[in-house]
């Protein structure tokens, strides 16, 4: 009876044990364990008036305590999505605009992606060759959609597609569409690369060219209050005649000032979107008169009437969209689509197979990666420095270029697939402005008094020089780039024409650093000292240990060299980098079209060179060199130019130029259909589909 009842009790504990041990690998656990036995004692009793010694037997019950060793439970991997017809994506840096004639931003592309069209976009993963959308084909000079000479391109436009809120999409779309972005022409803006190859414009890179030289550039209340209306009617007339809508020929053609390669490339992304014309002038954009267009001109995103608005042709239409939180999209029933008509070959068809996608925005990583883990999400925003975090959960690696999957032999049943080498045509680098608005509020006191720096501070070339080696780039690989990152010499990425591998690099030296400071200002520095703040956007771990490698290098040379880190949100941080408030920056740029024009133009003459307020004698420098560059048709003298323009950066310092880094994406292993393209906007959600349980 009693090892009855002490197999019973052992046979009940282990149950008890299975039931709170968690699957991993073998174990021991310490547990108590009731043990009954049979105890003989030898006593003194008083036995018929006598004391006598006797045995007494008895039963005793104890708590002992047991070393188990437990068998492991084989972990159970997730083979489906909770909800398969919703996709979480959960990232961090919010909408600019959803103006397509405005974007100019990842995450504001990503939305149009989704929602918008454009007359062609990229074929699959390849960002070299193009498949038709709202266009019913590629122009080609096989097809006799270009001309011979290269300026004409003409499209004939897709029936029976229709707008998100009840429109059809006719030819005269497509012609406002682009009219109002060259009109529009704000600076900060995709439409320098339309400027010039439709109407020639590259020295402003700006509609008002041709008005007082360009003098009213980027500035609206000076074109209204001076142009006249003959100015400003001509250049109108010189867009309309430059895209030409023929409604009852279905077609749309564009006639371009100069032959232009690149041209399709520099229509197919987030910014080629085509708007319903109608409904833009109901939101009370331009109405396409001539006698209009100057009140629309340069308006900024804050400004723009689509900015909070959309309205495309596209598989998904915006559901809601709430600043700082996110957005919501879902499918569009009324898509055109049949299918029968994939976007390429093998490519996604009819309805999407996922009916909403939820955008949630969160700057913390702990947050992300928790709900990545928990299966909350079916894919996060994974800085570089956090990829060894999520690698910990990765059951799957993935091969981009083949699709091919290979098991995590150490962890085969973790529930996320990683997608790793991904070639990068983007990078992050450091942006100092020249003269910064005197209304700053990152520039301390202002002065140079130890307490702040005046506007123009990194107006002086040793300044400039001495960021450059104070900046640790060997740490700034290791720690924000995990490691995966080559550095480059200046504008230009590796590996692209013009790249040269045997041009100067400035090296991290904390000495020459500290020499190029005493020579700066007068070589008050070294005393007076200075304090100012870096920027980056919340939430970019990467870019805020730029600012981190930065301060701790300069603290080190002097305690008075003072740098403060600081996170903006995404759209505060855009547009004080776009007014020129914050001294110093990192930043990044994903390249538009793969050409080494898309590099050099905005670091040198557009984009970064307006932000930073580069002084105009820098301007023409390189821009003699950049305009020779595009204009040559022979590679091997484009290869030369470049070479000069790269030389003439690293001379000028105007930007640190920091590393190329590999990507990697982390995903739940019940995605479908993901691929990759490097110069695609965030994710093309309608290719995906989510495995059921």
């Amino acid at each position: 009876m009693n090892n009855k009842k002490r197999i019973g009790l052992f046979v009940a504990l282990m149950a008890l044990v299975a039931m709170v041990v968690v699957a991993c690998s073998p174990q021991t656990v310490e547990v108590p364990v009731e043990v009954t036995r049979v105890v003989t004692e030898t006593i003194t009793q008083e036995v018929a008036g006598e004391t006598v010694q006797v045995e007494v037997t008895r039963v005793v019950t104890e708590t002992v305590i047991e070393t188990v060793e437990v068998a492991p439970e084989e972990e159970v991997m997730a083979t489906g999505a909770p909800d398969p017809t919703t996709y979480t994506d959960i990232t961090f840096g919010d909408i600019d605009t959803m103006d397509p004639n405005l974007i100019y931003d990842t995450a504001s592309g990503t939305l149009a992606l989704n929602v918008m069209e454009p007359l062609i976009t990229y074929n699959g993963a390849d960002p070299t060759t193009f498949v038709p959308v709202l266009a019913m084909e590629v122009p080609s000079l096989e097809n006799g959609l270009i001309s011979e000479d290269g300026l004409t391109y003409t499209f004939n436009i897709r029936q029976g597609v229709s707008f998100h809120e009840g429109g059809t999409l006719e030819p005269h779309d497509v012609a406002y569409t682009f009219q109002r972005g060259l009109l529009q022409s704000d600076p900060n803006s995709a439409q320098w690369l339309l400027l010039e190859p439709i109407l020639g414009y590259n020295n402003t890179y700006d509609i008002t060219e041709e008005i007082a030289d360009g003098a009213y550039a980027g500035d609206p209340e000076g074109l209204i209050a001076n142009a006249t209306p003959e100015e400003l009617v001509a250049v109108c007339e010189k867009v309309q005649a430059a895209v030409v809508a023929d409604d009852a020929a279905g077609t749309v053609t564009f006639n371009l000032a100069l032959p232009w390669g690149p041209f399709l490339a520099s229509i197919a992304p987030a910014w080629g979107s085509i708007l319903d014309m109608e409904w833009a002038v109901e939101q009370g954009a331009w109405d396409g008169s001539c006698d209009t267009w100057q009140n629309h001109y340069a308006p900024g995103s804050e400004n723009s009437e689509l900015t909070a608005v959309m309205n495309g042709t596209g598989p998904y239409k915006l559901e809601s969209w709430t600043p700082g939180e996110g957005w919501v999209i879902t499918a569009f029933d009324g898509y055109w689509r049949g299918d029968d008509q994939p976007v390429w070959e093998g490519g996604p068809a009819g309805q999407p197979a996922i009916t909403t996608i939820v955008n949630r925005l969160v700057d913390e990583w702990g947050t992300r990666f928790a709900a990545l883990q928990a299966g909350d999400a079916e894919t996060v925003s994974v800085p570089i420095g956090n990829r060894p975090q999520a690698d910990e959960f990765v059951g799957e690696f993935c091969d981009f270029r083949t699709y091919e999957c290979t098991e995590n032999a150490d962890n085969p049943n973790g529930p996320l697939r990683k997608w790793g080498g991904l070639p990068s045509v983007s990078r992050t680098d450091v942006f100092m402005t020249f003269d910064v608005g005197e209304d700053s509020p990152y520039i301390g006191s202002g002065q140079l008094d130890g307490n702040g720096i005046p506007p123009n501070f990194f107006s002086d070339i040793n300044v400039r020089r001495a960021m450059n080696y104070c900046f640790n780039y060997d740490a700034y690989i290791s720690d924000a780039l995990n490691g995966e990152g080559v550095r480059n010499n200046g504008p230009i990425i590796l590996d692209m024409l013009g790249y040269n591998p045997d041009g100067p690099m400035y090296e991290y030296d904390p000495e020459q650093c500290a020499a190029e400071l005493e020579l700066a200002w007068g070589g008050v520095l070294p005393e007076t000292g200075f304090r100012f703040q870096i920027a980056y956007n919340t939430g970019n771990v990467s870019r805020q240990t730029v600012g981190n490698i930065l301060q701790a290098e300069l603290a080190a040379i002097n305690p008075a060299y003072q740098v403060e880190t600081l996170g903006l949100p995404w759209p505060t941080f855009l547009r004080a980098f776009r007014a020129g408030q914050v001294p110093m920056l990192a930043s990044g740029w994903l390249e538009d079209i793969h050409d080494p024009h898309n590099w050099v133009q905005p670091f040198t003459v557009g984009t970064y060179a307006g932000r930073q307020a580069l002084p105009q004698d820098i301007i023409d420098q390189f821009g003699a060199l950049v305009n020779a560059g595009v204009a040559s048709s022979d590679p091997a003298e484009r290869e030369q130019i470049y070479f000069e323009l790269q030389q003439l950066h690293h001379d000028q310092a105007i930007q640190i130029t920091l590393a190329q880094a590999t990507g990697a994406r982390y995903e739940q292993r019940w995605v479908q259909n993901w691929y990759y393209n490097p110069i695609t906007s965030g994710t093309y959600y309608y290719a995906l589909s989510l495995a059921s349980e």
